[in-house]
């Protein structure tokens, strides 16, 4: 299983989308800035967003799709599933 998810530092604020095939590994990697780069420059932390895919193929389609939308299409996909912006880590285990 692969996952596409986003990330957001807050409700409304700036947000990151990225690909991985363990979900809860690679969250923790952001909360704990294990990795150097934009989320941890930009304190991106809070999973905000997230969907299983059953290829990898697909699943790096689907973010770089993602990723080419306007910021108005991102927020739209995270406020309807998520209108809180509740950090969905937990929500994991």
């Amino acid at each position: 299983m692969y996952y596409v998810y986003i990330l957001a530092s807050q409700a409304n604020g700036t947000i990151y989308t990225g690909v991985t095939n363990d979900l809860v590994r690679r969250v923790s990697e952001h909360q704990q800035n294990l990795t150097p780069g934009f989320t941890s420059k930009h304190d991106v932390k809070r999973l905000v967003w997230w969907e299983p895919q059953d290829s990898i193929e697909y699943a790096i389609l689907r973010e770089k799709r993602i990723k080419r939308w306007r910021r108005a299409w991102k927020l739209k996909l995270i406020e309807s599933a998520n209108p809180q912006w509740r950090d969905l880590y937990l929500e994991l285990f």
